[in-house]
């Protein structure tokens, strides 16, 4: 039952970035009536909050963008082959204007808590301005990477200075011009932003833990006749990338590494270093799958760190021992370029640990830094904690947070048994941060959208996965992931960044396949989920 304050839906979405926007639009042409609450005070989400430095997408522009609407597709222009932070919030703006989607959006409003109530069939929703509401269908479009990790070091809250966190950027922007600054973390929002920092900062202190494998980007500014010629056929490029294992074109070759001449694979390599950017882990078939093909490109990029950094001990810091991409691989503008500078020094952590945060600085290995500012790059709780930020409760109120006590447990990555009507975008088990977003974004929203439209028109009350198959499901993504070297090291794609969380690799690897096992899957009558006659 509802109380008279409660006001109804028929959905509820939480967020309002990529994922938000087209899942809202996509309901409202289903009829429905539909809220999209939203904790920032402006749409965009990921590219909302990440303001730092040198903030910039991976994935090329044309590809990391929408395709429901090819109008769209053909009258934005996009500037650069990688866009930039404020472009991409521009388009999302755009987007959020071009299809009239700000009625529905509520700004600096959390959701709080989720309730589902088996009588009714419906999720009670409560936000954090007093709001309650009441949905049949509720769909957490949060983001993958929006839950920020803050490390706890003693004497945090003595330290004079200004303290920033990179996916917590102020609108403003900051000014470090004569400033010593510290950056704790080496990880993708360091590797963009510090280089951008040194060039303004008097001194720059960069705490690493762990070197990251980085790439340069080789950013330019887009040819128009080549974007003409893709916009003469976007569906040819679409097509083709649908078909790559990441869902973007890594220009995948078929050989393997180990097929070729040492000759042919260096030049192979060559190649791709000075194409630039991710593609660099599509040169060869079975780079993340053997160990043996994998140390030919990761000795070609440390051979290549250490011809770039002139000091050779710093050089030997910057180079990584791990598997090269089982770690996001990274990329980047001047990263290692940096490191000759006078005004950076580098500091392993490993070794020197942060001890404490003083109030001129910090210390490490014994030794007190004196700064001015510290940035945090250190990442976030990946995949789940967004979603388990959240207080939801399914059948029995039993809570999320409790089900997925000893890691994620989901169907497809879409939804989680015990919890009806409750759909995840790109949720752990899909393939999500292993994948272009935004075409995973398309994908998990179309089908999210197929399913309700089915339920409405067949007399269906509720859909949610049986155990038998969440599990199968869960077996399946990590027999997937145990064939490549993925799992070999502590990365955020386990949760290792987390301090208490269980280790469980979270995405599904293999974009074309999935999708159609996702399509299978509905084909077959929505075959492992148990769907409910309306009452």
């Amino acid at each position: 039952m509802t109380t008279a304050t409660t006001r109804d839906l028929d959905a509820i979405v939480v967020g309002a970035g990529f994922a938000g926007l087209y899942m809202l639009h996509r309901l409202r042409s289903l009829g429905l009536t539909v809220r999209a609450f939203e904790a920032g005070s402006g749409v965009g989400g990921t590219w909302f909050w990440n303001r730092y430095p040198g903030a910039r997408c991976d994935v090329e522009s044309m590809e990391y963008s929408y395709q429901f609407s090819d109008e769209l597709q053909q009258d934005w222009q996009w500037t650069e082959r990688y866009s930039s932070q404020p472009e991409i919030l521009r388009y999302l703006n755009h987007v959020a204007d071009r299809f009239d989607l700000r009625g529905d959006i509520q700004l600096e409003t959390r959701v709080e808590s989720a309730v589902y109530d088996e009588e009714s069939a419906r999720w009670t929703v409560r936000t954090s301005d007093g709001g309650q509401w009441s949905a049949r269908y509720f769909i957490m479009a949060t983001g993958c990477l929006s839950s920020t990790n803050l490390p706890k070091f003693p004497g945090q809250d003595t330290f004079r200075g200004q303290t920033f966190h990179t996916g917590r950027w102020p609108h403003e922007g900051v000014d470090f011009s004569g400033k010593r600054v510290a950056v704790i973390g080496t990880g993708s929002s360091a590797v963009q932003a510090i280089p951008l920092i040194a060039e303004e900062a008097e001194h720059l202190y960069v705490f690493q833990r762990t070197p990251n494998f980085s790439i340069p980007a080789r950013n330019h500014p887009l040819d128009p006749a080549e974007v003409a010629r893709i916009k003469k056929d976007y569906a040819e490029l679409r097509s083709r990338a649908a078909g790559m294992p990441f869902g973007f074109n890594t220009r995948s070759e078929e050989v393997a590494a180990l097929d070729v001449s040492e000759q042919e694979r260096l030049a192979e390599y060559e190649r791709r270093w000075e194409s630039g950017g991710l593609p660099f882990l599509g040169a060869f078939s079975d780079l993340i799958t053997s160990r043996e093909a994998n140390d030919t490109a990761a000795d070609f990029v440390r051979a290549k760190i250490r011809e770039i950094v002139r000091d050779r001990e710093v050089a030997d810091l910057l180079t990584p021992r791990t598997v090269l991409g089982c770690k996001r691989l990274c990329s980047d503008t001047h990263y290692y370029e940096t490191f000759n500078r006078p005004n950076v020094t580098l500091i392993d952590v490993t070794s020197r640990p942060i001890e404490a945060l003083t109030p001129g600085g910090l210390t490490a290995g014994g030794v007190e830094y004196e700064v001015d500012a510290i940035v945090f790059a250190t990442g976030f709780d990946a995949m789940t904690g967004a979603l388990l930020a959240v207080d939801i409760r399914g059948r029995d109120g039993l809570a999320l947070r409790q089900k997925w006590s000893e890691g994620p447990r989901t169907y497809l990555g879409l939804a989680t048994a015990g919890f009806p009507n409750l759909f995840f975008i790109t949720g752990p088990g899909s393939p999500s941060v292993l994948s272009n977003m935004v075409p995973s974004i398309e994908q998990h929203v179309n089908w999210i959208s197929a399913c309700i439209a089915y339920l409405r028109s067949s007399g269906k009350s509720s859909i949610e996965p049986n155990r038998d198959a969440e599990n199968a499901w869960a077996l399946h993504v990590n027999e997937i992931a145990d064939a490549t070297l993925y799992p070999t090291c502590n990365s955020w794609y386990i949760g290792a960044n987390i301090p208490g969380k269980p280790r469980v690799f979270m995405p599904y690897l293999g974009f074309p396949e999935y999708v159609e096992k996702a399509d299978a899957i509905a084909a077959n009558g929505y075959e492992g989920f148990e769907l409910s006659a309306q009452k």
